[in-house]
C-alpha cells in the first residue's frame, strides 16, 4: 500500500463505498507507508456525498429525544461524526510521512472502526425512515483537520485528544437518556461506539507525546498550550475523568482539567 491509495479512499465521496475500501486498506499491507517521503497533496475538502447540508454549529436544530424525529437527529449526528472521523483516520495515514509502522497501523484501524459505527448508525437511522444525509450538520471536525495539517504533533493533540474525546465526556448522559425513553437499540449501539472510542484517544495520546518530547516539549505543558492557542480553552466540562484516564490522560492534565473548569464556573 502506498500513500496513493490511501489518498483515492479519503477522496471517495459515496458512504457505502468509503467504508468497504477503508476496511480493505486496514486489511492490506501498509509497510509501503512507513517507507514513503514527499509531500502530501492539499485536502481542503475530503470525499463526502454532497448531502447532509453544512451549516454553523450554532444553527442546528436542538434534539430532543422524546420523539423518533429527536433520536433520529441525534442518531445523524452522532452517524455524522463517524464519518468525519473516517477521513481523520485516513488523513492521518495519508498526510504525516517517514512514521513507524504501527502509527499507520493505528490510524488505518481506527478509521476501519469508525466505518463500522458508521454502518451501524446508518441502519439504526433507517429504523426511523432516513439516512444519513438528511439531517444539517456542521464541519467543525474537519476544520480542525485543516488547521492542523502543518504539524502531526499538533493533529495528534487537538483531534483525537480534544474533539473525539469530547465523545467520551458527552456521550454516557446520552447513554442515560436513551434507556429512560426506551430505545434500549440506540442505547446498545452507543455503548459499543463509547467503549471503542477509548482506545481512538489513547492511539492521539501515545503518538502527541512520541511527536513532543524529541522537540524537547513536556507533554503535559504543551497540550494546555495548544489549546489555549488553537481552542481559546478548550471545550468545558464536565468530563469524563475515568475514561480519558483509560484514554491514557495523565493525573497532570486531568487535575488540570479539572482546575479550568472549576475557574470557568465561577466566572
Amino acid at each position: 500500500m502506498q500513500p496513493d491509495d490511501v489518498y483515492r479512499v479519503l477522496m471517495t465521496a459515496d458512504p457505502v463505498e468509503k467504508c468497504r475500501a477503508t476496511r480493505a486498506l486496514h486489511a492490506a499491507d501498509s509497510s509501503g507507508l512507513s517507507a514513503s517521503t514527499g509531500a502530501a497533496e492539499p485536502v481542503p475538502v475530503p470525499g463526502r456525498p454532497e448531502r447532509p447540508h453544512l451549516i454553523h454549529p450554532a444553527k442546528l436544530a436542538r434534539r430532543g429525544l422524546g420523539t423518533p424525529h429527536g433520536r433520529a437527529a441525534l442518531i445523524h449526528a452522532i452517524a455524522h461524526i463517524e464519518f468525519n472521523a473516517i477521513n481523520l483516520g485516513l488523513d492521518a495515514a495519508y498526510r504525516y510521512r517517514g512514521m513507524p509502522a504501527a502509527y499507520y497501523e493505528d490510524w488505518l484501524s481506527m478509521a476501519a472502526d469508525e466505518s463500522r459505527h458508521f454502518e451501524m448508525l446508518n441502519a439504526r437511522l433507517a429504523d426511523f425512515g432516513h439516512t444519513y444525509g438528511d439531517f444539517d450538520a456542521h464541519d467543525g471536525l474537519w476544520e480542525m483537520a485543516v488547521k492542523t495539517a502543518h504539524d502531526p504533533m499538533i493533529r495528534m493533540a487537538l483531534v483525537p485528544r480534544v474533539l473525539e474525546a469530547r465523545g467520551l465526556d458527552v456521550t454516557p448522559a446520552m447513554i442515560d437518556k436513551l434507556g429512560r425513553v426506551g430505545d434500549t437499540q440506540t442505547q446498545a449501539i452507543f455503548e459499543q461506539i463509547l467503549e471503542e472510542e477509548v482506545p481512538h484517544v489513547e492511539i492521539g495520546t501515545r503518538w502527541f507525546r512520541y511527536l513532543a518530547e524529541p522537540r524537547g516539549l513536556d507533554p503535559d505543558t504543551t497540550f494546555f498550550e495548544l489549546l489555549d492557542e488553537y481552542m481559546n480553552g478548550g471545550p468545558p466540562g464536565p468530563y469524563n475523568y475515568d475514561a480519558r484516564r483509560e484514554a491514557d490522560f495523565s493525573e497532570n492534565e486531568l487535575g488540570e482539567l479539572s482546575t479550568r473548569d472549576e475557574a470557568r464556573s465561577k466566572r
